[in-house]
């Protein structure tokens, strides 16, 4: 935590960041159950559970790469901000309508496609600001740092949430979920930008120009980034929808309800949170990229051995082993992308970095679909083996990722 300490305004950025990431986690357990106990007397249940987690990441292949563009041209503080706080009210509109008793399905999509557009533009800005926060010698740790805000929450909200679905039903969570995007508008009121730098007066543009400009740069000036992306649909694409099947994998395979199903999901928090701790406090060594690739395959076997894990306990800890190689992955890849990039285009890099998870929605359909068609066990097999492969291949055609700085 040496950059938390160091820092003051990335504390500031610390903490708005681990409100709102408690927030999203503690959404993506709700309406995950709601949904389930909505559809459970529907043939299409399967479907209809694992594509309302994927429908947050959807709005990302329209917002994703013109929020970058939004963020290399407007205060990023700002816009996050207002974007919380519109979230902040969305969500105390949607618990009044959980407590109405008459909530449907596709309400529940219909909050999430709203919560997913405002998503996919303030992730983006949020993981932009640790670099306009601390200076370029303090960026891995900062950016390791600030993943414990996405493991570390994944460990409290579900936790919490789950309990409170068994004991007092949903309106609670969505309740503490919008007083969650509120504190993070708190925290963000007294941060500032020391390391931001002011673009060029002759670098202006239209939107347009500049949306190309980060294409261009992708695809002509470091290729090693546009790698290092289609590298990522591995772990963001086809094996993320792994999350949404938790509440189908704890009722069918393991015959339990959504306290445990809380626990599940806060085990995975807890094995990002060692993962991230470990790059904090030692760093890579000298070779990221070689550790973006084995993380990879060591996701993709441990989902394969979760699929057959009918007790709760091992459950857990393969669950919380494929979570600790996601996060190296992304902490790894994050860093690795944010050294090369230039802060002018820093906002359009990393949306174009996240695209890849607006097709999440995709792969959640057809992993839905596969559930409802086979078993959820068979589902994770396929989606396992397929990482497996993919990654295998991954790492015998890009040498220069295995050598990647």
């Amino acid at each position: 935590m040496d950059s938390w300490r160091a820092y003051r305004d990335f504390r500031f950025l610390w903490v708005g960041n681990f409100f709102a990431n408690t927030a999203q986690w503690l959404q993506l357990l709700s309406v995950g159950w709601l949904v389930r106990d909505l559809t459970d007397s529907l043939a299409s249940s399967g479907l209809l559970v694992v594509a309302v987690g994927g429908m947050t990441t959807l709005p990302t292949l329209i917002v994703g790469p013109w929020a970058g563009v939004l963020g290399d041209r407007v205060d990023r503080r700002k816009l996050v901000m207002a974007i919380q706080s519109f979230m902040a009210v969305a969500a105390i509109v949607f618990a009044f309508v959980v407590y109405s008793g008459h909530v449907q399905w596709w309400h529940a999509y219909i909050y999430v496609f709203v919560s997913g557009v405002c998503w996919s533009t303030s992730i983006t800005l949020r993981q932009t600001l640790v670099a306009n926060t601390v200076p370029r010698e303090a960026l891995v740790n900062a950016y390791a740092s600030n993943t414990l805000t996405i493991t570390g929450t994944r460990i409290i909200g579900p936790f919490i949430g789950g309990i409170l679905i068994t004991t007092l039903g949903f309106t609670w969570n969505f309740t503490i979920e919008a007083g969650l995007y509120a504190a993070t508008v708190l925290a963000f009121f007294p941060m500032k930008t020391p390391y931001y730098q002011e673009r060029a007066a002759d670098n202006g543009g239209s939107p347009w120009a500049n949306f190309l400009e980060g294409i261009r740069y992708v695809r002509k000036q470091e290729r090693m980034i546009l790698r290092l992306i289609l590298l990522g649909l591995i772990p963001n694409v086809l094996l993320h929808p792994v999350w949404f099947m938790l509440p189908i994998f704890t009722a069918e395979v393991l015959h339990r309800s959504a306290d445990v199903g809380g626990y599940m999901l806060a085990v995975t928090g807890f094995g990002g949170f060692l993962s991230a701790l470990a790059i904090a406090s030692l760093g890579f060594g000298n070779n990221r990229g070689l550790i973006c690739l084995w993380a990879i395959l060591l996701s993709s076997v441990s989902v394969v051995l979760f699929a057959h894990s009918n007790w709760l306990v091992p459950a857990l800890v393969l669950i919380g082993v494929m979570s600790m190689a996601q996060a190296t992955f992304r902490t790894s890849s994050s860093t690795l992308i944010q050294t090369l990039v230039p802060d002018r285009l820093r906002s359009r890099i990393t949306s174009l970095h996240l695209y890849s998870q607006g097709f999440v929605f995709m792969s959640s359909l057809a992993v839905g679909w596969l559930v409802d068609f086979t078993t959820v066990v068979v589902a994770l097999t396929v989606v396992g083996l397929a990482g497996v492969v993919l990654g295998s291949i991954s790492y015998m055609i890009l040498p220069s990722v295995r050598q990647a700085r």
